[in-house]
């Protein structure tokens, strides 16, 4: 599994005291796991972008492209 390069956006929430973990590169629910501390959202990132992929497999489904640093700076760039 190590060869999808897939985002992972870590968030701590004084709301629901645990770090929030998004996968922005997937469609649907922006929040997919947590953690109580980051290490463990890292992992629980991890198991979530395994869990998905292998889903998607199952299904016959398209994997969603990963975005990088660069097209996520050409599609926000104001072209004159």
């Amino acid at each position: 599994m190590d060869k999808y390069k897939y985002r992972i956006h870590i968030e701590w929430s004084d709301e629901d005291n645990c770090y929030l973990v998004a996968l922005p590169d997937f469609p649907g629910n922006y929040w997919r796991t947590h953690g109580d501390t980051y290490d463990e959202a890292l992992e629980n990132a991890k198991e979530a972008i395994e869990s998905l992929i292998v889903t998607y497999k199952n299904l016959n489904e398209k994997l969603p492209v990963a975005k990088t640093i660069d097209s996520e700076k050409a599609s926000t760039q104001i072209k004159n």
